[in-house]
């Protein structure tokens, strides 16, 4: 019984050795089968994402000055 356990890992570790290949092989064909299903975004698509995405970059660093400022401001009135 410990014959057959043993034995079965050893077996087990030659299989996984020939399925690594498989494996690549496999994820290598999943990869280009998802690249093949991807949109890419039309012109006018791709202006639209570009400036909504400047937009909230703006908004957000002007949060983080206003933030930094009134904080800026806070440490002197309470340290002087």
């Amino acid at each position: 019984m410990s014959q057959a356990a043993s034995s079965a890992p050893r077996g087990r570790k030659l299989d996984s050795k020939k399925s690594l290949w498989r494996r690549i092989v496999t994820f290598f064909k999943e990869v280009v089968a998802e690249f093949k299903k991807v949109q890419r975004p039309t012109r006018k698509e791709l202006w639209q994402l570009f400036l909504t995405v400047v937009f909230f970059v703006t908004v957000v660093m002007l949060f983080v000055g206003v933030i930094d400022v009134v904080f800026n401001q806070a440490m002197f009135w309470i340290f002087g």
